[in-house]
C-alpha cells in the first residue's frame, strides 16, 4: 500500500495520523514517558539524589543518529530499487505485448491467430498479478487469475512452488509452438524470448530484496540501543529539566523510536503497510494497458486511493 495526499498544508502534515509511524510506536512511547515520570517523582521526593551527566547521552545520541540515518538510507535504497524494478516491469509488459501482436503473425490471419494473441496477452496480464501475490505471500489469491488463464494452467500454477516462474516457462512453450507453426520468424523469436528473460530478471531482483533483509543483528542492535538510550535519558536530564523531564523524554523518544520504525517499514517494500509499494494499483494498470491492445473493454477499474488516502 501507499499513502497519497494532495498537497497538504504544513499544519495538516503535522497533525496527520494516517501515514505517520505514531501508531506503531505509541505503546513504547507511552511506557518510556511513564517511566520518565516515575523517575521524576522519585527525584522530587528525594528518594534518589544521584544522577548522570549529559555527556554520555550527547556522545551516544550523535552516534545513534548516524547509525539510524544509515539504516534508513539502506531501507530507502531497497524501497527505491523495488520501485525501479516494478517500473521496468511496466515497460517490459508493454513492449512484450507489442512484440507478440506485431511479430507473431500468419500469412493468412484468422481466428486461430487472434486466439493466440488474446491468450498470450492475458498470460502477460496474469503474470504481473501472480508476481504480486508471490511477493506478498498471498498464495490463496491465485484463484483470482481464473478470468485470465485456462483452468488447466491455473491448477498447474497454483501447485507450483514459484507460480510466476511456472507462468514464464509456459509462455516460453507457447512461443516455441508459434515458431513451429511458422508464425514467428527465426530472427524475431530471440526478441520476444529476451523479454521473457527480462521478466525473470526483474522477478529475481524482487525476490532478492524480499529474501535478503537487513541483517537481523544490526536491527536488533539498533532496537536495543534506542531502548536503552530512551529509558536511561531521564537519569541524565532530571536535575536540569525537573518536572519537564517526561515531556523532554517523550520528544526525544518520539524522534528515535520514529526513525527506528521508519527504517524497519522501508526495509520490505512489497508488503501491505501504509508506505509499501502500491503493487495492486501497478499490476491492475499493467493489465489494463496490455488488454487494451486487444481492443477489450471489459477491463478492471484502475485503483484509486481509499478514504484514508491509501493506495493498495
Amino acid at each position: 500500500m501507499m499513502v497519497f495526499k494532495e498537497q497538504p498544508s504544513w499544519l495538516q502534515v503535522v497533525m496527520m495520523v494516517r501515514g505517520s509511524v505514531a501508531r506503531r510506536i505509541l505503546g513504547r512511547l507511552l511506557v518510556t514517558t511513564l517511566f520518565a515520570a516515575l523517575v521524576t517523582e522519585v527525584y522530587r521526593e528525594e528518594i534518589m539524589s544521584a544522577s548522570l551527566t549529559m555527556t554520555p547521552f550527547s556522545l551516544i545520541g550523535v552516534a545513534l543518529g548516524i547509525f539510524l540515518g544509515f539504516r534508513n538510507n539502506s531501507g530507502y535504497e531497497r524501497f527505491w530499487e523495488g520501485r525501479k524494478l516494478w517500473g521496468k516491469l511496466v515497460n517490459t509488459t508493454r513492449s512484450m505485448t507489442r512484440q507478440v501482436m506485431t511479430l507473431v503473425s500468419a500469412k493468412v490471419e484468422g481466428p486461430a491467430l487472434d486466439d493466440y494473441h488474446r491468450d498470450y496477452v492475458h498470460r502477460i496480464a496474469a503474470y504481473v498479478h501472480a508476481l504480486r501475490f508471490h511477493l506478498r505471500g498471498e498464495s490463496t489469491r491465485y484463484t483470482e487469475l481464473a478470468r485470465l488463464l485456462p483452468n488447466d494452467d491455473l491448477e498447474a500454477v497454483a501447485q507450483s512452488s514459484n507460480p510466476p516462474i511456472a507462468m514464464i516457462h509456459t509462455m516460453g512453450e507457447k512461443l516455441r509452438d508459434a515458431w513451429q507453426r511458422g508464425w514467428i520468424d527465426t530472427y524475431h523469436l530471440p526478441i520476444i524470448e529476451s523479454s521473457l528473460t527480462l521478466l525473470a530478471d526483474i522477478q529475481g531482483g524482487c525476490e532478492r530484496i524480499k529474501a535478503t533483509p537487513i541483517p537481523f543483528s544490526y536491527t536488533l542492535l539498533m532496537h536495543r540501543i534506542v531502548a536503552i538510550y530512551c529509558f536511561a535519558l531521564p537519569f541524565g536530564i532530571v536535575q536540569q529539566a525537573h518536572v519537564w523531564t517526561p515531556l523532554v523524554v517523550a520528544l526525544v523518544s518520539y524522534a528515535f523510536y520514529g526513525l527506528d520504525a521508519i527504517g524497519e517499514e522501508l526495509e520490505m517494500p512489497f508488503g501491505t503497510d501504509d508506505h509499501d509499494l502500491p503493487l495492486e494499483q501497478l499490476s491492475t494498470m499493467m493489465e489494463v494497458n496490455v488488454r487494451e491492445r486487444l481492443g477489450e473493454t471489459d477491463l478492471p477499474a484502475l485503483r484509486e486511493p481509499d478514504s484514508n488516502n491509501v493506495l493498495l
